[in-house]
């Protein structure tokens, strides 16, 4: 199988194609799992006190679980959402990643990583915001970061 991504800015909206020589299984099952992942992430809420609010997946900088519960954070910004981080690295698109057993990151609004002997820290754009890196996620960190800058 061939996969190929193709920029062109006179659309205004994203659209996948599958071109195949004949619908089979591995056609559905592509076709099945992109469709789930689309509603998914369309249908991400965030709260805050009694308010939900509907925020770009672009400005959240990470999502951290704190005290069981999932938080999703912006430069400015707390909210509680009601999805386990599991699930939500099953649902978000490669943007974001897994960085410890309690966070999850937006590589695009990465500013920093801080390496002292102890830890590693992520900084984030325009916010004085931060979160810890686990060991076993440096390396893959890392790689990723690299190959996107």
């Amino acid at each position: 199988m061939k996969v190929r991504v193709e920029i062109d800015d006179s659309l205004t909206d994203k659209e996948i194609v599958i071109k195949a020589p004949k619908y089979d299984a591995e056609v559905a099952q592509l076709y099945d799992a992109i469709s789930r992942q689309s509603a998914k992430v369309q249908s991400l809420v965030f709260y805050k006190g009694d308010s939900e609010y509907y925020l770009s997946l672009d400005d959240v900088l990470f999502f951290e679980t704190v005290d069981r519960q999932v938080h999703a954070h912006t430069a400015a910004n707390e909210y509680a959402i009601h999805h386990r981080l599991y699930e939500l690295e099953m649902m978000l698109t490669g943007q974001f990643m897994r960085i410890s057993k309690s966070a999850i990151i937006n590589l695009g609004n990465v500013f920093s990583l801080t390496r002292s002997v102890s830890s590693v820290v992520v900084k984030f754009k325009n916010s004085s915001k931060q979160v810890y890196v686990s060991r076993r996620y440096y390396k893959p960190l890392k790689d990723r970061l690299e190959r996107r800058g």
